[in-house]
């Protein structure tokens, strides 16, 4: 892992700020294309990304602010202005709110805007994935022994931190891979704190890389298919449907643990954005336009 790429001076460069930062810049220009393409003010388009980058960080932050109530509570500044701590559903409802009121006000096209949005969306989603990945950040999958398991013992959230909850739910798994012993014998200490044998040892699903991946796929058919859309909001329906199949079905190897009925808080809020989308699919259907 390489939460720290490089420094310039005193100045340290974030591996997870970088990528989001190539997130944005790669969402702009490709917002900005469909604009274009689609007759739309350019200027607009620059500015709803500026304003998806404000309310998806904040949005983002609250929602892991609320997950993490009792530790918010126990240092609310610590908690409130650290680096890390952001769930992506709460940046994706809060903006799109935003963006949606903003669209309205600008008197844009509604769907047209969505629509446009989508592709830019789905790629921005897998590059900041990546960011997860090489700062350690704690998006961590479950143990593994394939051989692309990771080990992510520099990460900025250490293994035996982030799988203290997993294994209590899974006592066996704890004595099959013998955290307890490993996770109490400390064998190094970076900046993000001390590493034990545990960290060192356990490989885990790079379920970032995962995401990244499908996301990937999904960017591809979307700005393929953008071009043969029927009626305008199609895209975006579709855009639904397929992020929260995929990230209902990665949870299934995540360590996030269960809400209700046996699946995670992420997995529900899928659910709910995978209505929505055959929800708008069936609506828009019958209006098609010329």
């Amino acid at each position: 892992m390489r939460p720290i790429l490089f420094q310039i001076g005193p100045i340290p460069v974030y591996s997870y700020g970088l990528m989001m930062a190539i997130a944005f810049l790669v969402a702009d220009y490709l917002l900005g294309r469909e604009f274009k393409r689609l007759k739309l003010n350019v200027n607009y388009a620059n500015e709803m990304v500026v304003l998806a980058l404000v309310s998806g960080i904040v949005g983002a932050k609250i929602l892991y602010l609320i997950e993490n109530l009792k530790d918010f509570l126990a240092s609310p500044l610590e908690m409130l202005f650290s680096a890390g701590g952001l769930t992506w559903y709460g940046g994706f409802i809060l903006a799109f709110i935003i963006l949606f009121v903003y669209a309205k006000r600008k008197k844009l096209p509604i769907l047209k805007v969505l629509d446009a949005v989508a592709p830019a969306l789905a790629l921005g989603y897998g590059i900041g994935r990546i960011g997860c990945h090489l700062s350690g950040d704690g998006d961590y999958g479950i143990p593994t022994s394939l051989p692309w398991g990771t080990i992510y013992a520099n990460g900025t959230l250490k293994p035996t931190y982030a799988l203290r909850d997993y294994f209590e739910r899974f006592p066996e798994l704890a004595e099959k891979y013998g955290y307890w012993d490993k996770a109490s014998k400390i064998v190094g200490e970076d900046k993000f704190g001390v590493i034990t044998e545990f960290d060192t040892f356990i490989k885990l699903h790079p379920t970032p890389i995962y995401e990244f991946l499908i996301m990937v796929l999904i960017f591809t058919f979307l700005w393929i298919y953008r071009k043969r859309i029927k009626y305008s909001g199609e895209l975006f329906g579709i855009y639904l449907i397929f992020s929260s199949m995929e990230r209902f079905f990665i949870e299934f190897i995540r360590i996030n643990p269960p809400l209700i009925f046996g699946l995670s808080e992420a997995q529900l809020i899928s659910i709910v954005i995978f209505i929505a989308g055959v929800a708008m699919l069936k609506k828009l259907k019958p209006n098609i336009k010329s």
